[in-house]
């Protein structure tokens, strides 16, 4: 039984048990020789002959998914998104699809709550400032008083709003499938999103990218906003119309932006670089020493669970 990897994470010292439970497992495992998210025939030639892949952000499409091996059975996504796996080809293959939800929650959530300090209170700017031996005199915003909208309040979502709530924030969340329960019990307000966006000081984003929502964040958008309002983007780049926000923070209609995730990813190119108050972070926010070790032991076991015939309680199709 082979086993293709592509996750670079798997790599890290972290990983070491998920590594040492899969070699045991499978007679061979093939690691990702690039170290970059793999897309067409380099994902196919490794494929060649795998019963399973575990899969980080590789460009999973129709056309490559047609082309993978009839042995292959399971495609056991790293992480939760699936915005680059084609689900339908999938599923006319017949092969399983599974994800790892939560495993991460708490490290993007825990980010998004750094950004949201970062932006309010300009750190990177006044860190860059001292260093070059300057010493400003910058009003940031305070989060106590403020209303934060949680735009998907999944995993994410509600461990963010937990924390706001100590910083003693009101909160808002847009979900359509809301845990009205878990809403009640922590005083969170639900609404659609055009009044969360119309009445929130801070906006944060955790919602998987698919046709409806791209670029839900535009100039339309923006115009509702509360002038000074800040946006996170901890989820993916495609929900923020990287144009239509750029020129929101040089009118000032944006106090500021706390971006993880781009359209282009790594960041060779946008409109937002160089603007003031935009802080960006690489897409790290999965990436903590914990959250390397739960998603990558979970991947594992989904994948073995599917390839052993047994129940797997993390499959999506």
């Amino acid at each position: 039984m082979k086993i293709l990897v592509t996750p670079t994470s798997f790599g890290k010292p972290e990983n070491a048990d998920a590594r040492k439970l899969l070699e045991s497992f499978a007679d061979e495992v093939a690691y990702n020789d690039l170290g970059v998210p793999l897309k067409g025939q380099e994902l196919l030639s490794r494929l060649e002959g795998a019963d399973g892949y575990i899969a980080g952000v590789d460009y999973i499409t129709a056309e490559v998914v047609a082309a993978m091996p009839e042995s292959l059975k399971v495609i056991s996504r790293y992480g939760a998104g699936t915005d680059r796996v084609d689900l339908n080809a999938c599923k006319k293959r017949g092969i399983t699809v599974t994800n790892t939800p939560g495993a991460n929650a708490t490290a993007v959530c825990e980010l998004a709550f750094a950004l949201m300090l970062s932006s309010a209170r300009n750190i990177p700017e006044l860190h860059a400032a001292v260093q070059e031996g300057r010493w400003p005199r910058s009003d940031g915003m305070e989060l106590a008083g403020k209303t934060l909208g949680i735009v998907g309040l999944g995993a994410i979502g509600k461990k963010l709003a937990i924390r706001a709530a100590a910083f003693e924030m009101r909160v808002l969340a847009s979900d359509p499938y809301l845990d009205a329960a878990f809403a009640k019990n922590h005083g969170i307000t639900a609404m659609g999103l055009d009044g969360l966006l119309e009445n929130s000081d801070v906006i944060s984003l955790h919602v998987p990218l698919t046709d409806i929502t791209r670029h839900m964040i535009n100039g339309g958008s923006i115009a509702r906003m509360k002038d000074g309002a800040i946006i996170i983007n901890t989820a993916r780049g495609g929900l923020l119309d990287e144009e239509a926000c750029a020129a929101a923070i040089r009118s000032g209609k944006l106090r500021g932006l706390g971006l993880d995730a781009f359209e282009q990813e790594p960041l060779v190119d946008s409109p937002l670089k160089g603007l003031p108050r935009v802080v960006f972070t690489p897409h790290t926010g999965a990436h903590t020493a914990e959250a390397v070790r739960n998603m990558g032991m979970m991947a594992v076991q989904n994948a073995i669970a599917v390839l052993k015939g047994e129940f797997c309680p993390c499959v999506i199709q």
